[in-house]
C-alpha cells in the first residue's frame, strides 16, 4: 500500500476545486467554470480507485490510514481511514459528484460557479464522513455538510426553496447536537476522541442506553426514519435535480453508516435491548411509507417516499444481527445510491423541458422520448426490486436475514417488494404509457447525448451490480463478520 495520503486527496481535491471556482468564476465565464469543476470531479474520483485496487479484501482493520494531530491539548486528531463498511461510499460519492455535474451541465445558467462549487465542496465533506476515525473531526464533517445542501436547495431550489432548505436545516442540526453531547461525554470517559478507542470502552447499560438514543436521533433524522422523514419529501421537491441525486444517493447513507460506525460497536448491549424498537421502526418504514408514496401526485415526492421506503430495508437489515442481513443493507444502501440517484435524473429531464413534476401533467411520452422511456423503465424495476436488477439484490438479502431472525418480520418486509412495484410501476405506467393527451408532451424531444450517456452509465452499474454483485460483497465480508463478533459480546463489566 503506497504511502500516498490518498484519502486526504480524495477530500481536499474537490473541496480546493470548489474554493477556486468560488474566488475565480461567474457567468461570464460559465463554460470555463463547467470544464474545470468536471476535470476536478473526474480528478476526486479517480484518487479513490486505488481504494478499490489496492483494498485488502481479508482485513477488517483501518486501512489507508492518516494520522496528524489536530488539537493536541484535547487529543484530537487528523485521523483518517476505511475499513470494508466505509471503501464503497468513498467511491460512490466521487461517482455521484461527476455525474452531478454533468447533470447540471446545460440546465444551471446563472450562479454556475457557486452551484458547482457548492457540490464540490459537499462531495469532499462527505468523503470526509466516511474516513474519519476521530470523533470530532466526524462531527464536524457530519454537521459541515449540512451548509453546502441548505445553499444548493435555498438558492437554486422551487418556489418554496427556503422554507425547504430551513426546515432541513433545523431537523438535521437538532438531530446532531445530542450527538455532541454523546461525543463529549465518551471523551471524558475514555480520555481520547479516537472512534476505535470507544469501540473498546467497557460501558454499563445505564450508560450504554442514553448513548444509543443520543445518537439514534441524529442518525435517525438523517437516514430518515419515520417519524423523523417529514423533512426529506419537501426537501426533495425543492431542491434542484443535483441536489436530489445527493441527497438520495449519498446524505441519507451518513445517518446509516453512523448506526454501523457509532451506535451498533459502541453500545453493543444497548444495541440488543432496543432492536424491537428499530425493527418497529424499520417496518412502519417499510410498508406504511410504501402506501405513502402509492398516493402521490408529485413524481418527486413519490420517490423521494419510495427512498424512506428502501432505507427502512437498511436499517431493518443493521438490527436483525446476522451476517446476510447486515450485508444486504450495504448492499441495498449502495443500490439505492444508484437507483434513486437515476430516478430524479430521470424525473429531472422531464422536468427540465416541461417544468412540471406532476403525474397528471403526462402521459404517452413513450411516443416522443422512447430512448428516455427504455431507461426510466429500467431504474423503475430496478426501484420497484426486479431481479438482475441491483435493487434486488439487498432486498432479498435483508428479507433472507429477517426471516432468519423471525419468519413473521421477514414476511412483513417482504410485502414491500409489493408495495415498490406498485408505486413505481403505476408512475410509471401513468407518465410513460396512453396516448398524448397534453400538447406539451407532443413537443417532447428526446434524450440528447448528454442525458443518455449519463443515464446509460448509471444503468450499466444497475445492471451490472445486480447480476455480478461480487466485487461490493467482497470487500464489505470481513468487517461485516468482525462488526457482527464485536456487537455479541458483552460491555457490561
Amino acid at each position: 500500500m503506497s504511502s500516498f495520503p490518498i484519502l486526504s486527496a480524495a477530500i481536499w481535491i474537490p473541496i480546493l476545486f470548489g474554493v477556486a471556482l468560488l474566488a475565480v468564476g461567474n457567468d461570464r465565464n460559465a463554460q470555463a467554470v463547467r470544464v474545470v469543476a468536471l476535470v476536478g470531479a473526474l480528478l476526486g474520483l479517480l484518487a479513490t480507485l486505488p481504494l478499490f485496487t489496492e483494498f485488502d479484501r481479508a482485513s477488517s482493520a483501518a486501512q489507508f490510514v492518516e494520522l496528524t494531530p489536530w488539537i493536541e491539548a484535547f487529543a484530537v486528531n487528523y485521523h483518517l481511514g476505511v475499513d470494508g463498511l466505509s471503501v464503497w461510499f468513498v467511491i460512490l460519492t466521487a461517482f455521484i459528484t461527476v455525474i452531478v455535474v454533468i447533470a447540471g451541465w446545460e440546465v444551471i445558467t446563472e450562479r454556475v460557479a457557486q452551484y458547482m462549487a457548492a457540490f464540490l465542496i459537499l462531495s469532499g465533506l462527505m468523503i470526509g464522513v466516511f474516513s474519519a476515525l476521530d470523533g470530532l473531526l466526524f462531527y464536524v464533517f457530519f454537521e459541515a455538510t449540512l451548509i453546502p445542501m441548505y445553499i444548493i436547495i435555498g438558492v437554486w431550489g422551487g418556489p418554496n426553496r427556503v422554507y425547504a432548505a430551513f426546515k432541513f436545516f433545523l431537523y438535521t442540526l437538532l438531530g446532531s447536537l445530542l450527538t455532541l453531547v454523546a461525543i463529549i461525554w465518551l471523551f471524558l470517559e475514555s480520555g481520547s476522541f479516537a472512534i476505535l478507542d470507544w469501540h473498546a470502552l467497557p460501558l454499563p447499560l445505564e450508560a450504554q442506553v442514553p448513548i444509543f438514543l443520543a445518537f439514534l436521533i441524529a442518525f435517525a433524522v438523517k437516514v430518515p426514519m419515520w417519524p423523523v422523514h417529514t423533512w426529506l419529501p419537501d426537501a426533495h421537491v425543492e431542491a434542484p435535480t443535483g441536489g436530489s441525486v445527493v441527497l438520495a444517493a449519498i446524505m441519507l447513507k451518513l445517518g446509516a453508516y453512523g448506526f454501523l460506525r457509532f451506535s451498533l460497536p459502541i453500545a453493543p448491549d444497548a444495541s440488543h435491548e432496543l432492536a424491537t424498537l428499530m425493527i418497529a421502526l424499520s417496518l412502519i418504514a417499510v410498508v406504511y411509507i410504501g402506501l405513502v408514496a402509492l398516493v402521490q401526485a408529485d413524481m418527486k415526492k413519490l420517490v423521494a417516499y419510495s427512498s424512506i421506503a428502501h432505507m427502512g430495508f437498511v436499517t431493518l437489515g443493521f438490527f436483525i444481527f446476522n451476517h446476510i442481513g447486515m450485508q444486504g443493507a450495504i448492499v441495498q444502501m449502495i443500490s439505492h445510491g444508484f437507483v434513486s440517484g437515476a430516478m430524479f435524473l430521470c424525473i429531472g429531464v422531464m422536468y427540465d423541458r416541461m417544468h412540471s413534476r406532476q403525474i397528471a401533467d403526462y402521459g404517452g411520452v413513450v411516443n416522443t422520448m422512447p430512448k428516455f422511456a427504455a431507461l426510466f423503465m429500467l431504474f423503475s424495476m430496478a426501484n420497484a426490486g426486479l431481479p438482475a436488477t441491483s435493487g434486488f439484490i439487498g432486498e432479498f438479502m435483508v428479507i433472507l436475514g429477517a426471516v432468519q431472525f423471525n419468519f413473521w418480520i421477514g414476511l412483513i418486509a417482504a410485502t414491500a417488494l409489493i408495495w415498490g412495484a406498485a408505486y413505481s410501476l403505476w408512475m410509471y405506467k401513468r407518465v410513460i404509457f396512453g396516448d398524448i393527451a397534453n400538447d406539451e408532451v407532443r413537443k417532447l424531444q428526446d434524450l440528447n447525448r448528454r442525458e443518455f450517456w449519463m443515464l446509460v452509465a448509471m444503468a450499466l452499474l444497475v445492471l451490472g451490480m445486480g447480476v455480478y454483485p461480487k466485487p461490493v460483497t467482497d470487500m464489505t465480508e470481513a468487517s461485516i463478520g468482525a462488526l457482527l463478533e464485536h456487537v455479541s459480546v458483552s460491555k457490561i463489566k
